[in-house]
């Protein structure tokens, strides 16, 4: 079973994707925000693919808040990481701004919340995986 990292700080938007991704996507899931637990949960080796929320108001690096694009840079700079793939989620994004923010952040892809069509979204996901 893939199991997928969720990098989110909104309850609401946990209990969603947690949700989503375990019932409709059977995927097994970890749910952090905290800078520590992400990098130990992907030195584990078991992370198959991490969805990231960009805004993130509880995840620190050095004592600085850092937010998704951030992170998701740090990850892909990492030649042990680099390989998983990333799907960024943001909901304060306009079309245009989701090519600059998968240009900044290195991720696989970019979409925007709220997501709407369950289905396609697990496939999605299903598509990176393979």
């Amino acid at each position: 079973m893939s199991k997928i990292l969720i990098v989110e700080d909104d309850p609401f938007n946990i209990e969603l994707f947690d949700l989503i991704l375990k019932r409709l996507g059977n995927f097994d899931t970890v749910v952090t925000d905290n800078f520590e637990k992400i990098f130990e949960e992907l030195s584990s080796g078991t992370i198959n693919l991490i969805v990231m929320d960009i805004s993130l108001d509880n995840t620190y690096y050095n004592k600085k808040k850092i937010d998704g694009i951030v992170l998701s840079r740090m990850i892909k700079d990492d030649e042990k990481f680099r390989d998983i793939p990333i799907i960024i989620v943001t909901a304060y994004a306009g079309d245009n701004d989701l090519n600059c923010i998968l240009k900044e952040s290195r991720a696989d892809l970019c979409i925007k919340k709220p997501i709407i069509n369950y289905h396609e979204f697990i496939n999605l996901i299903k598509g990176y995986l393979r």
